[in-house]
């Protein structure tokens, strides 16, 4: 079953304050459909899943705001006020998005599987200090 996304304070980096859940995977999809699609057969398909499902909404009202202070007082070292960026500029253009719990390599392969079996825009996996392209 898919669930609403509502950012929780424990997917924000304590540098910086940007939107970084560690152990999750981010997936943006070009329609609803698709997201949906995708969306709930992961939910099958990958034990103990959280699957959640982020309109372009709920992308610009909460994960946009999250870079404002990502690059003050210096720029930010790390790449994640620019992948939110991406996320932003996709959310505008319609783009809804998928945050999956992949906590660990397996985890996200067998995500990308079900995922690559369609259209996707971006597939990022976020681990500890670092934001994987999948």
């Amino acid at each position: 079953m898919l669930m609403s996304f509502s950012l929780d304070p424990s997917m924000i980096s304590t540098l910086g304050g940007t939107f970084y859940p560690s152990g999750y995977s981010m997936v943006m999809f070009p329609d609803e459909a698709t997201a949906v699609s995708v969306g709930e057969e992961l939910s099958t398909q990958l034990e103990d899943s959280e699957v959640y499902l982020l309109t372009p909404a709920a992308i610009l009202s909460q994960i946009t705001p999250t870079v404002s202070d990502a690059d003050d007082p210096l720029p930010s070292a790390g790449t994640e006020g620019a992948t939110v960026r991406v996320y932003t500029k996709l959310a505008r253009e319609g783009h809804h998005g998928l945050l999956v719990k992949t906590p660990d390599a397996e985890t996200a392969q067998r995500m990308m599987e079900v995922v690559r079996r369609g259209p996707y825009s971006v597939a990022q996996r976020y681990r500890t200090l670092v934001i994987e392209d999948l």
